[in-house]
């Protein structure tokens, strides 16, 4: 069965970094876009970041743009979402998706637990 695990959230200061991982399995990772999707608490799933197969191809919701850069290793079958410039904004839990096609609106097939990101002002 497919599994999505993630890692790397925390607690971290505004102006901080932090990296989360996200170990797949299950499926055939090479085949599959994957995605960061968050939710903060009272609001709604927010897609975050997007990479295509091969990686060539990235999309990123506007508000992350210039902070945060998806990345993937198809030999690790691992993607990461470096985030940089944390915001308290940026308060949420954080899923890891995964789905046959490219896209930037939530409706991926296969989710992670997801993972606790904390930015405390």
């Amino acid at each position: 069965q497919v599994q999505l695990v993630e890692s790397g959230g925390g607690l971290v200061q505004a102006g901080g970094s932090l990296r989360l991982s996200c170990a797949a399995s299950g499926l055939a990772f090479r085949s599959y876009a994957m995605a960061w999707i968050r939710q903060a608490p009272g609001k709604e799933r927010e897609f975050v970041a997007a990479i295509s197969w091969g990686g060539r191809t990235t999309d990123y919701t506007t508000s992350v743009k210039g902070r945060f850069t998806i990345s993937r290793d198809n030999a690790k079958n691992m993607v990461y979402l470096q985030m940089n410039s944390l915001k308290p904004e940026d308060t949420a839990v954080y899923y890891c998706a995964a789905d046959a096609l490219f896209k930037t609106v939530i409706t991926y097939k296969y989710w992670g637990q997801g993972t606790q990101v904390t930015v405390s002002s």
